[in-house]
């Protein structure tokens, strides 16, 4: 294993607001914020479950105004560094990095599909500009090669990118995939290399420990696995089993496990689970955050979900074209009739 010491994320606060559609409220904020800063988590990331700026109608409206979510986080945040996920065409420099900047935002993720690592230059340009850490995230890692993955972390390391972190974000990783993909960074790339697992085929911690295993040195992972679709790697049992292999962190194992606790009082109606859909989503490998679209249209139009999933997989549809779920499913229903 890994003898380096490992930084942990904590995307509760963002990756968590898909859970709840968004609607984590002051007091949730608060209150788990200030607990994980007792936890020896290095970044604590707060923001709409796609980032600075996506709060929307097409995606979900957050409860709490941007700005004043970010403040309140920040007054609470004070020995774990405070982080928001970026998405250009989400967010502008102008408005919403300004913004987060001014609230006092220590890491910027700057984020993309990931074959389009180019449209994150001016973002990461910008933030090292101005003196702030940033790192490059590219998501649905599944879809493309370890090769073409290297190229595009490339691109962000030249742009200036200080770590370059792969998301699973359909779940859809066996561990050997992240052998490969993430051992293959690890050996080219001069930057810190990262993962960000989902759970939607129950194998986030193990590939959590994989990629630690080839050389990441960052891991995202959220309180009782609260995130998009079946959830993300659940913090508690990362830390556990981190703890029985000596690796080394900040982590502090009992605090770590009375957060989990708390966010599971939190939390407890919108927690995440596995279900035929969410696993059905990691098989085919969609995007975990469409889980409850899909749930919701095929309901509608009495379609098997199932189905709907199977024909969005073999579309390869991505984040961003929610609309095709219902061009699918309203194909299927009329297939059905």
């Amino acid at each position: 294993m890994n003898s380096r010491k490992i930084i942990v994320t904590d995307p509760t606060l963002r990756d968590g607001s898909h859970a709840c559609s968004h609607q984590i409220t002051e007091e949730q904020l608060l209150a788990y914020a200030t607990s994980a800063d007792e936890s020896g988590v290095d970044y604590i990331e707060v923001g709409h479950g796609n980032g600075l700026g996506a709060s929307s109608l097409q995606l979900g409206e957050n409860l709490i105004e941007e700005k004043r979510m970010l403040t309140l986080a920040r007054s609470v945040i004070k020995k774990s560094k405070m982080s928001v996920h970026v998405m250009p065409g989400f967010a502008t420099i102008e408005r919403e990095i300004k913004q987060a900047m001014n609230v006092g935002v220590d890491l910027f993720r700057i984020g993309s599909h990931c074959t389009e690592a180019d449209i994150t230059m001016r973002h990461i340009n910008y933030v090292r500009e101005q003196g702030k850490e940033v790192w490059g995230i590219l998501m649905m890692t599944h879809m493309a090669s370890k090769e073409i993955l290297l190229e595009e972390a490339q691109k962000m390391q030249s742009y200036g990118a200080q770590a370059i972190v792969l998301m699973d974000s359909a779940g859809a990783y066996l561990p050997d995939d992240v052998a490969s993909k993430i051992g293959h960074l690890v050996t080219n790339l001069f930057i810190p290399v990262g993962f960000h697992a989902h759970n939607n085929i129950g194998l986030s911690v193990a590939n959590s420990l994989t990629a630690i295993n080839v050389g990441a040195t960052i891991v995202d992972a959220t309180s009782c696995g609260f995130g998009a679709g079946a959830g993300n790697t659940p913090l508690e049992l990362l830390a556990a089993a981190m703890y029985q292999l000596k690796l080394e962190s900040n982590l502090d194992l009992y605090k770590v496990l009375d957060t989990s606790d708390l966010a599971r009082e939190l939390f407890a109606k919108t927690l995440p689970f596995s279900n035929s859909t969410t696993i059905v989503s990691g098989i085919t490998g969609i995007f975990s955050g469409f889980s409850k679209i899909v749930v919701r249209i095929s309901k509608e139009l009495k379609v098997n979900p199932k189905d709907v999933f199977f024909e969005l997989g073999r579309r390869k549809v991505i984040g961003g074209q929610e609309d095709l779920i219902l061009e699918v499913a309203t194909e299927l229903s009329k297939k059905n009739h």
